[in-house]
């Protein structure tokens, strides 16, 4: 009898260890395809559907006078005519090119600021506010200095894109790893794992999620500085982006040339966040088993 009481009290801490693990376990539903399409594709068709049209019922009302508000056929006609004559694809490839550089520049130089900040106790009381003060600065305030300093040239640009990125990811990576159980560096350094092993295998990993959250952050205020200097710092050496496209639509007084660069903008913005940060952060919450 003893023996059987024995078995039956394994039998039920076996079940009660395989339902913990269970719970553990990330649960994958498989999703058909047309619903994925549905789900992500429809809603902002039909916003933006249900934009054009009032915009629409706006212009024919005349409220306000067509100088104002164009009509979306007269936008539309100055988006076709960039496409037919070329210009688009090098706007394009100037600010795209310019953030991309930019922007991998950044996080070449915000990692490791990052994890100076965040394992350094004196590099974070010394600089730690400043990168908060930095994050909060408007960026486009960085474009007169940095005219007086580069002039009318790329390192202008470049400059003003550093200045509104860093910030943000070094700060995501620092608010990832003060997030880091402190259990796993401490395993981490009793497995031998040190200086850039340690960031490398025990660090980075575990702060992936607020890491990537600063690089998104990093990557839109990079977005909003290239814009904001290449509509100010305007000149024959800076080439012709989407900045300089909105700018020149202002100086003449174009109001559909100014509503089509700023949907080009946005476009941009909503595709890069769509292509590139969407599924990596979809991945890694999947790993973790965050997200199905």
């Amino acid at each position: 009898m003893p023996l059987d009481l024995e078995k039956q009290q394994a039998d039920t801490d076996a079940a009660a260890v395989a339902g913990l693990d269970a719970l553990d376990t990330p649960t994958v539903v498989a999703t058909p395809w047309w619903r994925k399409v549905l789900a992500s594709w429809v809603p902002p068709v039909v916003a933006l559907v249900l934009f054009v049209v009032v915009w629409q019922l706006i212009w024919a009302s005349a409220v306000t006078s067509e100088f104002k508000v164009p009509a979306p056929i007269a936008v539309w006609d100055e988006f076709a005519s960039t496409v037919a004559d070329g210009r688009v694809w090098s706007i394009l490839w100037t600010s795209i090119s310019r953030a991309f550089i930019g922007f991998a520049v950044a996080l070449v130089i915000a990692t490791p600021l990052g994890l100076l900040v965040a394992r350094v106790s004196v590099v974070r009381a010394a600089i730690g506010p400043l990168l908060s003060g930095l994050q909060s600065l408007p960026s486009v305030a960085w474009v007169p200095a940095a005219v007086l300093w580069f002039g009318l040239t790329d390192a202008t640009i470049y400059f003003v894109v550093l200045a509104g990125s860093i910030p943000s990811i070094a700060n995501g990576l620092v608010a990832g790893i003060d997030q880091i159980p402190p259990i796993l560096p401490r395993v981490g350094t009793v497995l031998g794992a040190g200086g850039l092993q340690h960031a490398r295998h025990i660090l980075l990993p575990a702060a992936l999620p607020g890491y990537l959250a600063g690089c998104k952050q990093g990557w839109a205020f990079s977005w909003r500085s290239l814009m904001a200097a290449e509509i100010i710092a305007a000149g024959p050496l800076l080439g012709y982006g989407l900045g300089a496209y909105l700018k020149e639509g202002s100086d003449f007084s174009d109001m559909p040339g100014v509503i089509a660069a700023i949907f080009l903008i946005l476009i941009v913005g909503i595709g890069i966040e769509l292509l590139i940060f969407r599924p990596i952060e979809r991945r890694v919450l999947r790993i973790r088993g965050l997200a199905q």
